[in-house]
Parts: C-alpha cells; sequence; structure tokens
C-alpha cells in the first residue's frame, strides 16, 4: 500500500522557521517526481516545490524561492521541506505528493498533510 506521511508542522512566529518531513512507504520516492503542495482556507492548492527526476531540478513557486528548501533522504525513503523566515501568508496546510507527472499536470499519490500556522 502506497503511503506518505507529512509531519513537522506547528505554529510559529513570523520570521521563524520549520522542517517539514514525509515519509514514504509501499514505493520508493526516487522513482518518482516528488514535491510540496499547501492549501489556506478559501484558497486553491499551491505548489510549493517540485523535484522532477528527469533534470534532477528543483521548482520553487517566486512566493517561497529562496526560502524554502526541498532535499530527500533516499537511505530513509524521507523527503524535507526546511522553511526559513516564515511569513503569516505561509500559514495553510502542507501536503507531500509523488507521481510521474507531478511536475507537470499535479497528479500523483498524496499523503496526509500537516498544519503550519504563521503568527504575525
Amino acid at each position: 500500500e502506497v503511503q506518505l506521511q507529512a509531519s513537522g508542522g506547528g505554529l510559529v512566529q513570523a520570521g521563524g522557521s520549520l522542517r517539514l518531513s514525509c515519509v514514504a512507504s509501499g514505493f520508493t520516492f526516487d522513482d518518482y517526481a516528488v514535491g510540496w503542495f499547501r492549501q489556506a482556507p478559501g484558497k486553491e492548492r499551491e505548489g510549493v516545490s517540485c523535484l522532477s527526476r528527469k533534470d534532477g531540478s528543483t521548482f520553487y513557486p517566486d512566493s517561497v524561492k529562496g526560502r524554502f528548501t526541498m532535499s530527500e533522504n533516499n537511505a530513509k525513503n524521507t523527503v524535507y521541506l526546511q522553511m526559513n523566515s516564515l511569513k503569516p501568508e505561509d500559514t495553510g496546510v502542507y501536503y507531500c505528493a509523488a507521481g510521474t507527472t507531478l511536475c507537470t499536470l499535479g497528479l500523483g499519490s498524496w499523503g496526509r498533510g500537516t498544519q503550519v500556522t504563521v503568527s504575525s
């Protein structure tokens, strides 16, 4: 059974940092594109990072570029999202996902999210 479990969310003040983790079971992360997405109340889901296996590049939207960094530990089948200089607008539920066309079509397997709340 394919499972993804995100963790590491919490309440942090603006300017602070959090590191999210996502552990996969039932498949190997490095066989698929992998990424992090977030959704705030009343807003559409937004991609905040996506690692493409085609060229090894990681996409970040302008809203998080320079502040968020995604990494992976293949031995642990875990991906991370280091979030620095957090802003109140970063608040939302963060999800990790994996799939062959995740970075291009947003399709893949999704895990349960973890709540991130940034206070001003």
